[in-house]
């Protein structure tokens, strides 16, 4: 088995999609705070934190001495009116540019953010997971492996929408050890009951008794992230030794992405984010 990968997510800055998540750190600082804290690569983040442009993107990438895993890729997939893949083509040119392996996907509700989604009903479920496969196909033809994201606020979030993706699907996972948690999953047992279906990783630690609240409805999702739902590795709820442990004796040799979601309210004062980033890091590290 190959040396264990750590990469970045912007996200563990404060960087996000959703509109008026926070205050956004200049792209130039996060990608050296990543590099100063011993990461090796980094997702891309959201549309626009860096150039669209590939030769921009591996510059910007090399001049930080980064590689690049891939990305997070919201798209809307249970509509049998809108094709998600003319979309997520252009994303394919920069991943095979850049080097980058693993285009992550969100099954997105088609409203801004996560606070709220739709029922969808059995022909929307059909869609949605003929799409995956589309996607996955597509992205297989182009040298990248796409997965799917159990994540809160979208259309794959609880345990059952999780195990209907693995019955009617071939898309492999990405195991997010926070999402699934909040959602009902217990990812250490998913980890067991699916091992050969899991692709990529973003490890995070959660404070339960706030996931809780979120779960039941007390807290959206963006007030949880807010209250400081996600710990540093190793602070928090989650078996994230246990985690790991089970991933390596199944053989997985992917990426482990750290991505503890942030937001932050105005430009740091002190250390800001990296502080956090720095303990599950090490963290990590002792447990690899």
């Amino acid at each position: 088995m190959s040396s264990p990968r750590i990469a970045g997510a912007p996200i563990s800055w404060g960087i996000c999609e959703v509109p008026g998540w926070g205050y956004q750190l200049d792209p130039s600082q996060v990608l050296r705070e990543m590099r100063e804290v011993g990461l090796s690569a980094t997702e891309i983040g959201p549309e626009g934190f860096l150039p669209a442009v590939p030769a921009e993107l591996s510059e910007i990438l090399a001049d930080h001495d980064l590689g690049a895993v891939g990305g997070f890729a919201p798209v809307l997939l249970h509509d049998d009116a809108h094709d998600p893949l003319p979309g997520i083509s252009p994303i394919f040119d920069a991943w095979v540019a850049t080097g980058a392996e693993v285009l992550v996907l969100a099954a997105v509700t088609g409203s801004v953010g996560y606070d709220s989604r739709p029922e969808l009903s059995d022909r929307e479920w059909k869609t949605l997971l003929h799409n995956l496969d589309r996607l996955a196909d597509a992205a297989r033809q182009r040298g990248i492996r796409a997965v799917i994201h159990p994540h809160v606020g979208t259309m794959i979030e609880q345990r059952d929408e999780v195990f209907r993706v693995l019955d009617g699907s071939n898309i492999p996972l990405c195991l997010d050890t926070g999402h699934l948690l909040i959602g009902g999953t217990d990812p250490v047992e998913l980890t067991r009951q699916a091992p050969n279906r899991i692709a990529h990783v973003h490890l995070k630690d959660v404070d339960v008794a706030l996931a809780n609240r979120v779960r039941v409805g007390e807290l959206t999702y963006t007030e949880g992230v807010k209250s400081g739902m996600y710990r540093p590795l190793g602070t928090g709820d989650v078996d994230i030794a246990g985690a790991v442990q089970t991933l390596r004796e199944k053989g997985f040799d992917g990426w482990y992405v750290l991505e503890q979601d942030t937001i932050l309210t105005e430009a740091p004062s002190g250390e800001g984010p990296v502080r956090d980033v720095r303990t599950s890091v090490e963290y990590l590290r002792s447990v690899l």
